[in-house]
């Protein structure tokens, strides 16, 4: 397949600047897999299409406020640092703009000096590995002097911090946020569950790879980032357990997915694993845990309109993009949801 058959034309004003209030509030549209079938919802009631004995797993990183600025030593010229993978200790690897003034053995200072940084080596791809130092915890100190790293598309300030976090995020090291679960609010996942819909998590750390396009034309040379992923013992025998009751397994993101297809393809079943995937799904792939998906709207020709392609089958993902668009749906990171079932 070529990258521009993933290509839908999206008005400017459709991509959403601000998440909406409450979380549960966006739309949701919602297809059936098998006949293409659409139906026009609110997230709210995704509890209405999910039963007994079915289980969500979500993805439960949370986001760094990776972008921080320092100050140049001697020259006093303002640079921006995005945090894009912990290497070991205090050890990043970054993406620094502008990137001339950031050679090896330059020092930078942070915050009036809450925390200083030098430059060790130059990546291949001219990205950056920095030694920060501080007094202190590293991640109390990025919390005062971080600002969330919001996606290119997004021009509006974001006024909380929170609202780019999922209400169940605990585990830090996202470079953006598995934004599919900006929809769930306590609430929502306290109705579910007494439902009896049991709810897993696996922790996939997001990188900024997500939003890179793919810029080759035919989709199968296109090389995927790595991210590290983590799925416990607990939410591998959740999985297997409702599997063998005839209950559904339901992925919150594409991040999930990517997990959990990682592991099955990886040790040839569903089981405690640890490591990076970078694995890259697109139509033709042969999902062995996946029955059901909740997603965003994404980009054009992306790899994650891809791997929904490949779920839910080409044609009636464009369809469902081309309603989408006709409806008014809010796109991307703070926009509406899909959920495939």
């Amino acid at each position: 397949m070529k990258t521009s058959d993933f290509y839908y034309d999206l008005p400017e004003e459709l991509i959403a600047q601000t998440p909406v209030e409450p979380r549960d509030s966006s739309r949701m549209l919602v297809m059936n897999r098998q006949t293409g079938a659409l139906e026009h919802k609110h997230f709210y009631d995704v509890i209405d299409y999910l039963n007994e004995g079915d289980c969500l797993i979500l993805n439960d990183s949370r986001v760094l406020p990776a972008r921080i600025y320092g100050i140049r030593e001697n020259t006093g010229a303002s640079v921006e640092f995005l945090l894009l993978r912990h290497i070991e200790n205090k050890r990043w690897e970054t993406l620094v703009k502008p990137g001339k003034k950031a050679k090896i053995g330059t020092k930078f200072t942070f915050g009036d000096g809450l925390m200083t940084c030098t430059v060790a080596d130059i990546t291949e791809e001219g990205n950056r590995i920095i030694d920060f130092e501080c007094s202190g915890s590293f991640y109390e100190n990025l919390d005062k002097l971080g600002q969330m790293p919001l996606p290119p598309y997004i021009h509006e300030k974001l006024k909380d911090k929170e609202r780019y976090q999922t209400v169940y995020s605990r585990e830090l090291g996202s470079a953006a946020a598995p934004t599919a679960g900006l929809h769930f609010t306590d609430e929502l996942l306290d109705k579910i569950r007494k439902k009896g819909v049991n709810i897993g998590f696996v922790t996939l750390h997001v990188g900024l790879g997500t939003f890179r396009p793919v810029k080759v034309d035919d989709v199968t040379k296109h090389h995927m980032h790595s991210e590290h992923y983590e799925l416990p013992q607990s939410t591998a025998d959740l999985i297997n357990r409702t599997k063998e009751n005839g209950g559904r397994v339901i992925s919150v993101g594409t991040t999930s997915c990517r997990t959990l297809e990682t592991v099955a393809k990886k040790e040839g079943k569903i089981c405690a694993s640890e490591g990076w995937t970078d694995i890259f799904i697109y139509p033709g792939f042969k999902f062995e845990v996946l029955d059901g998906l909740i997603t965003n709207f994404h980009l054009p020709e992306s790899t994650l309109i891809m791997l929904v392609s490949a779920f839910a089958g080409f044609d009636n993902v464009m369809n469902a993009y081309k309603t989408a668009v006709a409806e008014k749906y809010r796109f991307f990171s703070f926009g509406d949801s899909m959920c495939i079932l």
